[in-house]
């Protein structure tokens, strides 16, 4: 069955919201003046695929499409265009066996349906679980990894952050292929700093530093040796004694050539042979070892300053450089202690230069060097592994995102093997399911071509001319009868006389031959193989251009197929009745017997409200009374109300009945009561019925009117049983169980 229409952006439907026509049932009246909207409604459903119907829908229950026959103005148009019908294959013909036996393989056929319905809706239910556990597993996803790693590892959800349904997806599928080693998330984070900050570059590495010849200069002996003159000259005793070697040395120098005055005492004392005695005192060998002296500390010197100058030249571009793995604070430290400790040997170096015969032990740079090459080794290793980095950035970047995603599912490793593990039983379900419903739908496919093959040997369009024209005889069309074409498989229209009767028709009488030709073409097909399909009827005003005789002929024939429907017989699954026709929609809608009696009708009216089309749903409530109908309402339902308006329904229901369409006076209907007591209290009636209907009660009068109400309802009734019209008063009262 159809279970909604939606109309959108077509004729009087808006392009906005359109119309929503849901919760169709078996049965269903939409009733609507003449261009609200009704035709619209039956092309489409005529026409779905039509373009101009683009933004039109309907929604079938379970999925499951039925064949869907219309009729309007082009199925006249259509069938009748040139005063020739197709041909319409029923079961007239059949022999009651056989249709005996398509019967049964047709109910055994309706049985595999509800049987392969019942297995699609476990399987829907299944697939509904199995959707409602991914969405919630998505969204678990989604906040509790996606939200929490977003900032820091973005790079590595590229291709997988649209949606929380890719988010997911990449999750499962890492989950089952990512063979990474897992790192910490200290680890991590710090590859994805250089990884997914800035392009890496390639870094320079430090130069390394060499000072083995200044510890060489440091531990030469030279500077622990007491430099002092010959011992074996005369002076040699004196200068020993005085230990004045060094001021002696230094003052040597402040005597000039040819003066004999002394640089000490400026006395005329400085003799050839004293010259001869320093000269020899200070010997070749306390000169060498002097100039070696000197030679060690300006080479001492000059090394220290240039590796002095070198690291100080590091220390200031490693603090300008942004991305320096060398720990600069620490090298500042070890810096500043190696000057510290060169300024004190540059001290001991002057003394022991100005006094060779001092001894002095120098402050060991070594271990300084040491800190600071350790430190500078270390650096250029962390370059090493940073330019590695970018010589193989792709192939790191690959493999860190592998990293963060083993990381994660690890994490979450629990939530996704419950997950997987749940779907995986779902899966199992609902793959067994559709075998089972693809069994059923085998089983229902190969008994549907046994049952149409089985029609094609009993069907033929002859019972369906038969058919029309019972039909128009019982109505009363005499003067012409549905007849064989001379075109094989098509009926014409023939007079009495022989007189093809194509032009000669009324518009009331083709559009009544038409809408039988309808209801032939809803038992049967235009072929044998369709006789027996299950379909959708929906009838478009069917009584447009009828009278008012016909207007009754109609809404039967359409009750008798309601009544099928309601009673589960037959292939028609559905009815949709459209029609302006308010007469039409009371007799076609009205029920009778069969009021109560399975799925109740559903009702809409279809207005049209400043040009726009809108629908109004009535459900079960049918909006279409007469007034009439509505006074008896107004007897039947007096406790839903005061009660006031009971008496004026009551005199206008005996008025309407019994005075103007029965012809009989207030006068025979008293006549009918024999008991001078009943006498009294009918006219004890019409007095109350005539008083409350043409005056207003008294204020003052407080009695509660119920059991006046009561009594004279009684009175009421027993009119018509006096009158025999009984059944009259039990069908408007709604009492059904005496109605024969």
């Amino acid at each position: 069955m159809i279970k909604t229409i939606t109309l959108k952006n077509i004729a009087t439907y808006d392009s906005s919201n359109g119309v929503i026509i849901d919760n169709l049932k078996k049965i269903n009246f939409i009733y609507g003046a003449n261009g609200c909207g009704k035709t619209t409604l039956s092309n489409f459903l005529l026409d779905p695929d039509n373009e101009k119907f683009i933004d039109c829908t309907k929604v079938w229950e379970n999925d499951t499409r039925l064949k869907i026959l219309v009729y309007n103005k082009k199925f006249r148009e259509r069938n009748f265009g040139n005063g020739k019908l197709n041909g319409v294959f029923t079961l007239g013909q059949a022999t009651t066996e056989e249709i005996n036996v398509i019967e049964d393989k047709t109910e055994e056929l309706k049985k595999l349906k509800i049987e392969g319905g019942q297995k699609r809706d476990a399987r829907n239910n299944q697939i509904k679980r199995k959707e409602a556990l991914e969405k919630e597993f998505t969204e678990n996803c989604w906040k509790k990894l996606f939200k929490k790693y977003e900032k820091e590892f973005k790079e590595a959800f590229i291709g997988s952050m649209k949606s929380g349904e890719l988010f997911k997806n990449r999750l499962l599928q890492e989950f089952s292929n990512n063979t990474a080693s897992l790192e910490s998330i200290e680890v991590i984070r710090e590859k994805a700093i250089t990884i997914f900050g800035e392009v890496p570059q390639n870094i320079a590495l430090l130069n390394t530093i060499t000072y083995d010849r200044i510890l060489e200069i440091e531990n030469d002996s030279i500077w622990k040796k007491v430099i002092v003159g010959k011992a074996d000259v005369d002076i040699a005793k004196l200068i020993q004694k005085l230990n004045i070697n060094d001021w002696v040395n230094q003052g040597r120098t402040y005597i000039q050539q040819d003066d004999e005055t002394c640089p000490f005492c400026q006395q005329q004392t400085i003799t050839e042979d004293f010259r001869s005695q320093l000269e020899s005192f200070f010997d070749e060998t306390y000169m060498n070892d002097l100039e070696s002296l000197k030679k060690l500390k300006q080479e001492y010197d000059s090394l220290i300053q240039n590796l002095v100058n070198e690291l100080n030249i590091i220390e200031t571009n490693q603090k300008s450089f942004k991305d320096t793995k060398l720990d600069v604070d620490k090298f500042s430290a070890y810096l500043k202690t190696l000057i510290s400790q060169n300024t004190a040997n540059n001290e001991l170096l002057s003394n022991k230069t100005k006094e060779p015969s001092r001894t002095i032990e120098l402050v060991s740079l070594k271990e300084q060097l040491d800190l600071i090459s350790d430190l500078m080794t270390l650096t250029n290793t962390e370059i090493e592994k940073h330019n590695d980095i970018v010589a193989n950035f792709n192939t790191e970047k690959r493999n860190l995102i592998s990293s963060i995603w083993k990381f994660i599912i690890e994490e979450y490793k629990t939530d996704i093997t419950t997950f997987n593990s749940q779907k995986s039983g779902l899966e199992t379900g609902i793959q067994a399911l559709q075998l089972q419903l693809d069994a059923k739908l085998k089983a229902y496919r190969e008994l549907d071509i046994e049952i149409k093959n089985l029609s094609k040997n009993v069907t033929s369009i002859q019972p369906t001319i038969d058919e029309i024209n019972r039909l128009l005889k019982s109505y009363g069309f005499l003067n012409f009868e549905i007849v064989p074409a001379s075109e094989e498989g098509f009926y014409q229209i023939q007079r009495e006389n022989g007189e093809v009767a194509e032009h000669t028709l009324s518009e009331g009488e083709v559009t009544f031959i038409t809408f039988l030709y309808y209801l032939q073409l809803t038992k049967g097909g235009f072929s044998e193989e369709t006789v027996n399909e299950e379909r959708i009827l929906v009838i478009d005003d069917p009584i447009s251009s009828l009278d008012s005789n016909i207007l009754f002929i109609v809404s039967t024939l359409i009750k008798e197929i309601l009544k099928d429907i309601r009673d589960n017989k037959g292939n028609i699954k559905q009815v949709i009745l459209l029609t302006h026709n308010i007469y039409f929609h009371k007799e076609a809608s009205f029920e009778g017997l069969n009021r109560g009696k399975g799925e109740k009708n559903n009702y809409y009216i279809i207005r049209k409200i400043n040009s726009v089309t809108h629908i109004f749903p009535y459900n079960d409530k049918n909006p279409i009374s007469s007034s009439y109908e509505l006074l008896w309402n107004e007897i039947k339902e007096y406790n839903n109300n005061s009660g006031i308006t009971v008496q004026n329904a009551m005199r206008r229901v005996i008025e309407n009945y019994f005075n103007i369409l029965g012809n009989k006076r207030d006068d025979t209907l008293l006549s009918k009561f024999e008991n001078p007591q009943e006498k009294e209290i009918f006219r004890s009636l019409l007095s109350w019925i005539n008083e409350g209907s043409h005056t207003l009660p008294d204020d003052l009068f407080i009695e509660l009117p119920d059991q006046s109400i009561e009594t004279y309802l009684k009175v009421f009734k027993d009119i018509f049983i006096h009158t025999n019209n009984i059944g009259h008063y039990e069908m408007m009262m709604g009492i059904e169980e005496n109605i024969v």
